[in-house]
């Protein structure tokens, strides 16, 4: 990558970063951080913890479409004034409604499309898969940093502390996007960064897709469930919530030694059965957590053994909706994913708390059981992708139709896609057979 490429990458990465910290901070300390406010109820515990899902949810395609019209800096701009706004009502808020208010309104800030579409268009088409690694590579650690200071920071200066400094930092984000991120100059086919609305309505009903975007729905209701419960069963056990962090730490380091191992199996066993493991491994998460209380042993081996699992799964996802969506739809297939990822943490705030409130506990986590069971069935259906690969290729308006004629008949071709207003073609191909030098021979693309 080049000196722009690289400034593009990190700059990019740690504004995503900082504003995901916001939005990850508050779950491992809402639960009990939360006492304080004289309307405290379970059921808006839950809506505090996952309500920002709801307008990530509807709003992250909008976002992703607005920006393709009026540019990407002012709509990620936009995003972090909203952001910034919500944490702001979060912070200074002296009821639980009025934070509810605030993470809704936190959510708004959709600028996921934004950035990675900004990414794109920042990097060459042979660099831009590293620039995505960098900036993929930056969420999921972010969630991981989250995880150990929220309570740190919760225990020293509250939710009040929280909020503010989240607040702050989109602010600080916004003179990033200003000054140390570059200006796009060349813009990007946005067939593979950018949701495109007569796509949706297809990929919608896509059935590989589908399920793909229901486990995501599920996978994130499942988390957002659990941390409206397992801050509480610490505290009960002993543990105030200035050192859960520290069980936190080694709930990581654990779950990161058993993904280790899921990841050597990789080689030997299909990943569509590693995807199958991986969600019974959930279903016998929440059906332990269901019969009793457990111990402090047991709570810690349960929580690691669910990250292990969310883990690989988390990894895995993403990268599957790559390989299936079809040629130049992989903006639009992402964009939908990214909806149902964020509305399944607000489906798992919204039932944990409201069950959790009339029934108990342990009704929530057989309720989760059972999802699992009717998940695992949903994911066999998987096929598998491994062998496929994606190009994205520049072409002479000219003799667009022609060359992608041609490109058609090549071995290896299983989907092709040509966009004549972008002046590209899109191929999905069977890396065992395709021969991508050829190709670019054929388009006059020698580099």
């Amino acid at each position: 990558m080049n000196s722009l490429e690289l400034r593009a990458a990190f700059s990019l990465a740690f504004i995503y970063v900082l504003r995901m910290l916001g939005l990850f901070m508050i779950m491992p300390v809402m639960a009990i951080a939360a006492h304080k406010y004289p309307d405290y109820s379970l059921f808006l515990v839950g809506l505090a913890i996952g309500g920002y899902g709801l307008t990530q949810a509807c709003l992250q395609i909008p976002m992703g479409v607005l920006s393709d019209k009026i540019g990407r800096k002012p709509v990620i701009i936009i995003g972090l004034l909203l952001f910034s706004a919500g944490s702001l009502v979060a912070a200074y808020a002296d009821t639980l409604v009025w934070v509810v208010v605030g993470r809704f309104l936190q959510g708004a800030g959709a600028i996921a499309g934004a950035i990675m579409a900004l990414a794109g268009d920042l990097s060459r088409d042979n660099q831009r898969p590293k620039v995505m690694a960098i900036i993929g590579v930056a969420i999921g650690f972010s969630f991981y940093i989250a995880l150990l200071m929220g309570p740190v920071i919760a225990n020293g200066y509250g939710l009040d502390g929280i909020f503010l400094a989240t607040g702050l930092l989109a602010l600080l984000c916004i003179l990033l996007v200003l000054f140390v991120v570059p200006n796009a100059h060349n813009l990007a086919p946005k067939g593979d960064t950018l949701p495109v609305i007569s796509d949706l309505k297809t990929l919608l009903v896509h059935p590989q897709l589908l399920r793909l975007n229901v486990s995501v729905l599920c996978l994130h209701m499942l988390i957002t469930l659990l941390f409206v419960h397992i801050p509480r069963f610490f505290e009960k056990l002993g543990w105030p919530l200035v050192n859960h962090w520290q069980l936190y730490l080694i709930v990581l380091f654990t779950s990161v030694f058993g993904l280790t191992l899921i990841m050597a199996c990789g080689r030997k066993v299909q990943q569509s059965t590693l995807m199958f493991a991986s969600v019974i491994g959930l279903a016998v998460v929440f059906a332990a957590l269901s019969l009793s209380t457990p111990t402090m042993f047991i709570i810690m081996l349960l929580v690691s053994l669910f990250f292990t699992c969310f883990n690989y799964l988390e990894a895995n996802f993403p990268a599957l909706v790559s390989s299936i969506a079809p040629a130049g739809k992989k903006g639009s297939a992402m964009g939908i994913y990214a909806s149902f990822q964020f509305f399944g943490a607000f489906l798992g705030g919204l039932l944990s708390s409201s069950i959790s409130q009339y029934w108990g506990s342990q009704w929530v986590f057989a309720m989760a059981a059972l999802i699992c069971i009717v998940w695992a069935y949903l994911i066999k259906g998987l096929r598998s992708t491994e062998r496929l690969k994606r190009y994205t290729l520049k072409v002479d308006n000219q003799a667009a139709e022609q060359l992608a004629q041609q490109l058609a008949e090549f071995d290896g071709v299983e989907d092709l896609t040509l966009i004549r207003s972008e002046q590209v073609i899109y191929i999905k191909v069977d890396s065992r057979k395709f021969d991508i030098q050829r190709a670019r021979k054929t388009l006059n693309l020698e580099e």
